[in-house]
């Protein structure tokens, strides 16, 4: 017969070693222990309702330890909430850091606003230390004198962590800092005045306030390149000059063609009259106004005509339409 307590630690020892297994998975021991080395002590109830939660310990607990060593108080719940939301924990922690290294204040609300509104926290921190130099593409523009210029454009801007959130991006800035280039350039009485002051670009620009409603801060706008394009206004002037041309020539057209039409109306009516003649003659004969020597002299003055014309060397057929008797 088998002993009690051999029975009982055959059943006792497997059972343990499966709850040491349970608890090592579902209680990470070695970060409870990281945490409260540190300084940044988490519960142990904490790190298993994490789990159960599907929070990643791991990442909540480095980022902890990370604020705590830098002397930035952030409670568990918010790193929690702030990675149940969709946000980037560590990239929010070290932002804070390196804004607290360089005086700049940020609080972890604002931070993980601005994470949560797709924008990266800790690139937006480091671009208030360290500005950005934004290149614009090459602008065309036309002075009063008809002249094109092409011009580079470098704006040097850093993050203004206020308006990150809702602010407008670098796109805005190039289009505004294009606009104010091509208004600049186009207020000018000549292009040599531009070529001499670029200087005067980057004022009049800076002197608009571009960045409003941004996330950025202008710091400086410098005018790397300027380049003279093509004569615009001459351009403009000949193919108005063509366009007048063109109009003249089909207006020119137009009078021509009526004129056509009306001489050609006009022969017609000549034609039409003259086909009327042999009916009044008759009517003359039958009627007695006309006499027989009265056509015979007419007759011989049409001949006596067409014989002169013959010998000027333009024939003519008078006598086509006179009825023969």
């Amino acid at each position: 017969m088998q002993d009690p307590i051999t029975t009982l630690g055959a059943f006792v020892v497997p059972i343990g070693i499966l709850l040491l297994v349970i608890i090592f998975i579902f209680v990470p021991i070695r970060l409870w222990i990281a945490a409260w080395a540190s300084g940044a002590y988490v519960g142990l109830s904490t790190l298993i309702a994490m789990r159960l939660r599907r929070v990643p310990p791991a990442r909540i607990v480095t980022a902890r330890i990370s604020a705590v060593k830098a002397g930035i108080k952030i409670s568990i719940n918010e790193l929690e909430a702030h990675f149940l939301a969709g946000g980037n924990v560590v990239h929010v922690v070290n932002a804070m850091i390196s804004a607290d290294k360089a005086n700049i204040p940020l609080s972890f609300q604002r931070a993980a606003a601005i994470d949560l509104a797709g924008r990266d926290v800790f690139e937006a921190v480091q671009m208030s230390v360290l500005p950005k130099v934004i290149e614009t593409p090459r602008i065309a523009a036309v002075a009063r004198d008809g002249i094109q210029l092409i011009c580079l454009a470098r704006v040097t801007v850093r993050t203004n962590i206020d308006r990150l959130v809702g602010g407008a991006g670098e796109e805005t800035i190039i289009a505004r800092v294009g606009e104010g280039m091509v208004s600049t350039i186009g207020s000018a009485d000549s292009h040599k005045t531009v070529l001499e002051n670029p200087d005067h670009i980057s004022k009049h620009i800076l002197a608009k306030g571009l960045d409003s409603g941004t996330a950025y801060e202008i710091l400086s706008i410098d005018i790397a390149d300027i380049d003279v394009g093509e004569n615009i206004g001459a351009k403009l002037q000949i193919d108005q000059a063509n366009a007048d041309k063109q109009i003249a020539q089909a207006k020119a057209e137009e009078r021509r063609a009526m004129a056509v039409a009306l001489e050609q109306e006009m022969q017609a009516r000549v034609v039409e009259a003259e086909a009327e003649i042999p009916k009044a003659m008759a009517q003359a004969f039958e009627s007695g106004k006309l006499g027989i020597m009265d056509y015979y002299r007419m007759r011989n003055i049409q001949a006596d005509t067409a014989m002169r014309d013959t010998i000027a060397g333009n024939p003519t057929d008078n006598d086509s339409q006179l009825p023969r008797v």
